[in-house]
């Protein structure tokens, strides 16, 4: 906790903390002493009889002397460490160079692999790669030698194919660090890296062998051809975005991510492997280490491979020795050096669920799977059922943090994938070391071991649209917490026979009695709904209903998950029609979720050309759909719903926004309800249809405000609407000052109900005895 703290603290405040703590601790151990001593001169009587009441107590004060005095080291470890890392990013000559603002010329190393950004759709991506600077120079300097963490934002794809421990030299501008890790700058740079020597034999091996397994997989489906390199390696760069989803909502993303998890499961199947032949603790221990060095290699000894080795490397200490015991001392020392040499690690998610499932791994695999063979389980299916079930509830209460919700298809899903992990890791691995040498064979390996990957497919895929397979959970640290204590108390509890009894009765009936409720009556989408404004951050979704599992969606928000998520959400299976507002990213760059797994009939937008690059994302993401231009006048009817294209009436120039104010506005028709959508038209194109169209042309009951509630608004156009609903679909924390205080406040006096997705989640108008009623999700995206 002293290195998450000081990571966001100065470097001189993070060594006062670190020095009072030291001080604290030689108190403590100070005032032990003293008391010793005193207790040695009256603590006993004549004879040599203790006397009474002399010693009652002391263990425990002396036990919980100790304790403090162990925090306070800790703290100190913690706190100087951190510090010492911290004062790198404060170095007068580096600051200068950031507020200068000047190019600059680097030497760095490549920390990690580099991955590629979600920019402005359309437009090449931003290749984000984490490096350690040795030297910088600024025109007409001597330059700086400095050993510093920074990440680079390099524009050009000569970033993309780097390998980590490569060295380069590149030119760009330094920027300051947002704060709460060891970065000392963001580095922008638009030029190609220039490379310095060759990276290591290992990292060329590993490039190669990675090369080779995904040649050998292209000629396979891409679902299971994209996951077998994930499954083996880590390497999801053709990984399908909607099978990704999938893993991660029911909780087997650990199967196609380096971690922790994938580590404990990985050194699971070798321990089954190897037990079979009777071996010892010591010989088991040397075989798993082995793999785990090849498994390295073969993932990239990157930092985040290297950080899940580790965690295996201890869990193969208490093997070797046979006994639990020893495994904790060294999971505590080992996570204690780890933050110490990189306190970093205190705030990197990833290392938390490493720990954890190492910690799973060690103190309850054991235990269930002893108490599964006494019940005449197995030996290979009790080990197969304790160490993904163990992992899963060791990481359980950070996941839930982080997500907001308690996977009930985990444990599940991946006690089923057990069976498939093996031969397709196995596989897998055959066909990355054969690919240099036999193609052709590792080409015939991988077709063997995408069968197993097609089993892990269907568990997501199916899993993933169990209906509750998620249920609502506290987000943050509150909702991490409050799991962890219940699951503590729970492992505590189940010890004694009666209580596990007595759990298992009341989970079971809690499940059995809750389940029906929330699959009949889930809540969502609630009946007779008009239209559902969507969270999906700092963007528009907006969805209007067009029979059992068919709707008309306009807009796509800037992500394409937080999209398909509400679709799903809304069982929406075919999109009749996809309507484009305008093509700026925060409407467009989701509209692959849109279309993800759905059937498509139509895309419309306006007759504006700016900008193309986002028109033709939208384009190429329809495939065969053209995409019609349509104008003021234009209708469309399916089912009960009716629409009509507003504006604009004729085309803005030299406006504020152009593109803004030439966004088409929908009028819709539902069950006898009018809903206006205006995109993101602004004050010009309000007044110039209240002009041409006249006031009731507008009106509706209920309004999805204008740009995101900006102050870039017509008064007479808001006052004209009169809506009795008003949606304002906005991103917490957004740098916009999005939605405008006094605009909000004019809805509500006008009579409005005005509700807003950053605080409410996805929100529905409904109709409900003869009038209207929202209703809030109440689930919005994080920031």
């Amino acid at each position: 906790m002293s290195a998450l703290a000081a990571l966001y603290l100065s470097a001189r405040v993070g060594l006062v903390v670190g020095a009072s703590a030291l001080v604290l601790a030689a108190v403590l151990v100070g005032v032990g002493r003293r008391a010793r001593r005193a207790g040695s001169r009256v603590g006993w009587g004549r004879a040599g009889r203790r006397v009474r009441g002399a010693g009652s107590g002391v263990g425990w004060v002396r036990a919980g002397r100790w304790v403090g005095v162990a925090v306070l080291l800790g703290v100190a470890c913690g706190a100087v460490a951190t510090a010492a890392r911290v004062s790198v990013r404060e170095a007068g000559e580096l600051v200068a160079l950031v507020e200068a603002g000047d190019p600059v010329w680097m030497r760095m190393v490549v920390r990690d692999d580099p991955r590629a950004a979600r920019g402005v759709v359309g437009r090449p991506p931003t290749y984000i790669v984490a490096v350690d600077l040795e030297a910088v120079r600024a025109e007409g300097t001597p330059g700086l030698r400095l050993s510093a963490r920074a990440l680079v934002l390099g524009s050009d794809p000569g970033w993309r194919g780097l390998l980590p421990g490569q060295r380069v030299t590149a030119q760009g501008k330094l920027l300051p660090p947002r704060g709460g890790d060891l970065r000392a700058v963001v580095a922008s740079v638009r030029q190609a890296p220039t490379l310095v020597g060759q990276p290591s034999w290992a990292q060329r091996g590993a490039g190669v062998l990675r090369a080779g397994l995904q040649r050998a997989c292209e000629p396979l489906p891409d679902r299971p051809g994209g996951l077998l390199p994930g499954l083996v390696v880590g390497d999801t760069s053709r990984l399908d975005p909607a099978l990704e989803e999938d893993f991660r909502t029911t909780g087997m993303t650990h199967l196609n991510a380096v971690s922790g998890a994938n580590v404990a499961i990985l050194l699971g199947v070798v321990l089954f492997a190897v037990r079979r032949t009777r071996a010892g603790p010591v010989v088991t221990a040397v075989i798993c280490a082995v793999a785990l060095v090849g498994f390295v290699i073969l993932a990239r000894p990157s930092p985040s491979v290297v950080r899940a080795a580790a965690m295996g490397a201890i869990g193969l200490i208490g093997l070797a020795s046979g006994r639990r015991r020893a495994a904790l001392p060294a999971l505590a020392a080992g996570v204690a050096v780890l933050i110490v040499v990189d306190p970093e690690l205190a705030s990197d998610v990833g290392f938390a669920l490493s720990v954890l499932a190492t910690s799973g791994l060690l103190l309850l695999a054991p235990v269930w799977r002893d108490g599964l063979r006494r019940r005449g389980c197995p030996a290979g299916l009790a080990e197969a059922l304790a160490v993904p079930a163990a992992a899963q509830v060791a990481c359980g209460p950070v996941v839930a943090g982080l997500s907001g919700t308690i996977s009930v298809v985990a444990i599940p899903a991946n006690l089923l994938a057990v069976p498939a992990i093996a031969p397709a890791t196995l596989f897998g691995v055959t066909a990355a070391v054969v690919s240099p040498v036999w193609p052709a064979g590792a080409e015939f390996a991988a077709w063997l071991g995408h069968w197993p990957a097609q089993w892990l497919v269907l568990i997501a895929t199916y899993g993933a649209r169990v209906p509750a397979g998620a249920l609502p959970w506290p987000g943050g640290l509150i909702g991490a917490l409050l799991l962890a204590v219940i699951t503590v108390g729970l492992l505590i509890a189940t010890r004694r026979p009666l209580i596990r009894k007595l759990v298992t009765v009341v989970a079971l009936g809690g499940v059995l009695g809750a389940l029906p409720v929330r699959l009949l009556a889930s809540g969502w989408p609630p009946p007779g709904w008009l239209v559902v404004a969507c969270a999906v951050g700092q963007g528009d979704a907006i969805v209007l209903p067009a029979g059992a599992g068919r709707a008309v969606v306009v807009d796509a928000g800037p992500e394409p998950n937080p999209v398909d998520h509400c679709l799903r959400r809304l069982g929406v299976r075919q999109i009749v029609l996809f309507v484009v507002s305008h093509f700026h990213a925060d409407h467009i760059g989701g509209v692959s979720g849109v279309f993800r797994g759905r059937d498509l009939r139509g895309v419309v937008g306006p007759d504006w050309p700016e900008p193309p690059a986002g028109r033709a994302a939208v384009a190429e993401a329809a495939g065969r759909v053209p995409l019609h231009a349509v104008r003021a006048g234009w209708t469309y009817a399916v089912g009960d719903l009716r629409l009509t294209v507003l504006g604009p009436v004729e085309p803005l120039r030299g406006t504020n926004s152009d593109p803004n104010n030439n966004s088409l506005v929908l009028r819709a028709e539902v069950d006898g309800r009018t809903i206006l959508l205006p995109g993101d038209a602004e004050t010009e194109e309000q007044e110039d249809m209240l002009d041409h169209l006249g006031a009731g042309a507008v009106r509706a009951d209920v309004l999805k405000v204008s740009h995101h509630g900006s102050s870039y608004q017509s008064p007479r156009f808001i006052d004209e609407i009169r809506p009795s609903v008003a949606l304002v679909s906005v991103g917490s924390g957004n740098d916009y000052g999005h939605p405008n205080g006094p605009l909000l406040a004019r809805l509500a006096r006008g009579g409005a109900r005005v509700l807003r997705t950053d605080q409410s989640g996805d929100l529905a108008a409904v109709t409900a005895r003869g009038g209207l009623a929202v209703v809030a999700r109440g689930d919005p995206p994080a920031p």
